[in-house]
């Protein structure tokens, strides 16, 4: 009795530690299992959101200076960018705004702005490989104060919000050869050119036929956008624009092409230059009787303040 006691004894100690061991292993197991995520759990971002402002400033005073200058200057200007990017399957909505603003007063010339511009630019794209796009494009452009040109004696009114102002709608396609390089190409575009200022309309500026208000052209459209961190510290921005009117000496290619370097010095501290060019043949105020189309250009440097957001 006390054998068989014995032997049942050994029997149940042998399947309890048989039991208890497999229980820990297949506890060890189920924790050391990779946990999969669930693809209805996982949320893909399709708006990608953000911008930069900056603002660079100086000031100056003298008093009693033997060197002579202006006994009280200041300058000003400041850049504020903002993009949403949206991208989901085969489509993508690019939307841009850029809105620059310089002003500069100075004892001996008073006020006057020394950059002004409002830029906003939105496309659509169809994929049709990964890297050719079917696309339409809007872009307007135009600046929110007056700018003079001026004299010793006079000033003269050159510009005003909404004249001009420039509309394009343009179809095409939309070519990223590489990353952050975009070059949108349209053989049909329609451009429209105001100028809402009665004066300037009444003179005939920019195109547009006296006491109109409206231009219209027909033509071949050409932008190319690129954004890119030269070095760790030295950013850039670059937009070219090409139109060529049907109607109206389409070998003078309207030309719009801004550039803006910034160079960080510090976490919300840099240093920024814009260089614009601008050809408008339509925009007939220079030479000797200021009748003459003419190559426009403008470099702004300056340092101060630039948050990225």
């Amino acid at each position: 009795m006390k054998k068989l006691l014995t032997i049942t004894a050994a029997i149940l100690l042998t399947v309890c530690t048989y039991a208890q061991d497999k229980t820990i292993k297949d506890l060890q197991d189920q924790s050391s299992r990779a946990i999969k995520k669930d693809e209805k759990d996982t949320v893909v971002k399709t708006w990608k959101k953000g911008g930069q402002f900056s603002l660079n400033g100086s000031q100056a005073s003298l008093s009693n200076w033997a060197a002579g200058g202006d006994d009280f200057s200041l300058a000003i200007t400041a850049y504020l960018n903002l993009y949403a990017f949206y991208k989901k399957g085969k489509h993508s909505w690019d939307n841009n705004l850029d809105v620059n603003f310089g002003y500069v007063n100075t004892t001996s010339t008073g006020a006057r702005k020394n950059d002004d511009r409002i830029d906003f630019l939105s496309k659509y794209g169809y994929e049709l490989n990964p890297k050719l796009n079917l696309a339409g494009l809007f872009n307007f452009r135009t600046q929110m104060a007056k700018g003079y040109e001026y004299t010793e004696t006079s000033k003269t009114l050159l510009s005003d919000f909404f004249a001009p102002a420039y509309l394009i709608v343009s179809l095409g396609l939309d070519y990223h050869p590489v990353k952050n390089l975009s070059i949108f190409m349209s053989p049909i575009s329609s451009r429209w050119t105001f100028v809402e200022n009665d004066s300037l309309s009444a003179a005939g500026q920019f195109g547009v036929d006296s006491f109109k208000h409206v231009k219209n052209e027909i033509g071949a459209y050409v932008t190319v956008n690129y954004t890119a961190n030269l070095t760790s510290t030295v950013s850039y921005k670059g937009r070219l624009d090409l139109f060529s009117n049907y109607k109206h000496k389409p070998q003078n290619i309207d030309i719009f092409f801004t550039n803006m370097f910034a160079v960080k010095i510090s976490r919300v501290l840099s240093a920024t230059w814009s260089l614009d060019i601008i050809y408008d043949d339509d925009v007939r105020q220079f030479g000797k009787n200021k009748t003459s189309p003419g190559t426009q250009l403008k470099s702004l440097i300056g340092a101060g303040l630039l948050v990225r957001f």
